[in-house]
């Protein structure tokens, strides 16, 4: 008779920190990138070489807690203006779960360092990636799209939403 062995696990959670969060999240860009990582290891050696493909995400939204009573606008009875905060990228990151080592060569024992190297490569990559694609425009437009309607509705009101940048009256020429 086969006896399982018996397993016990002792563990104690402690809550560490509790956070306000305001930021809304508007639109989601999941990327897929191959990566050659090499690292010259010395004149003698050909150069240690892991390949990654790995598949990221960046996140784009506006912090809610940066708007003031002062970005809101009440024209009359029927309009409001919203100066909104500016979109912002509100996380990056690599999902691991979704990535993984395709190749190395000539590691030389140090596989976890590099493939760790590469990662880290990888997630500054889907930052920029986000950015050169356009992800703060969209989040703009998923904005408009999302809090517009739900406003109108809340407020009875004609919302108009604006960046902050666009509110704000020209700097004034100094005379000479």
């Amino acid at each position: 008779m086969n006896k399982k062995p018996e397993v016990e696990v002792t563990h104690n959670t402690i809550l560490t920190k509790i956070e306000e969060m305001g930021k809304l999240e508007l639109v989601r860009y999941n990327f897929k990138d191959v990566v050659e990582y090499s690292k010259e290891v010395s004149r003698f050696l050909p150069n240690s070489k892991v390949a990654l493909i790995v598949s990221g995400e960046a996140v784009g939204c506006i912090d809610l807690q940066k708007l003031q009573a002062s970005d809101l606008q009440f024209l009359g009875d029927s309009v409001l203006h919203i100066s909104l905060p500016a979109p912002e990228i509100c996380y990056y990151r690599v999902n691991h779960t979704e990535s993984k080592v395709f190749g190395k060569e000539n590691t030389y024992f140090q596989d976890a360092e590099l493939v760790d190297e590469g990662y880290k490569f990888a997630e500054k990559n889907v930052k920029q990636a986000a950015l050169n694609s356009g992800i703060l425009k969209q989040t703009s437009i998923n904005a408009e799209k999302i809090l517009k309607p739900m406003l109108e509705n809340m407020t009875g009101r004609k919302v108009y939403l604006m960046p902050k940048t666009t509110m704000q009256a020209p700097p004034v020429p100094k005379k000479r």
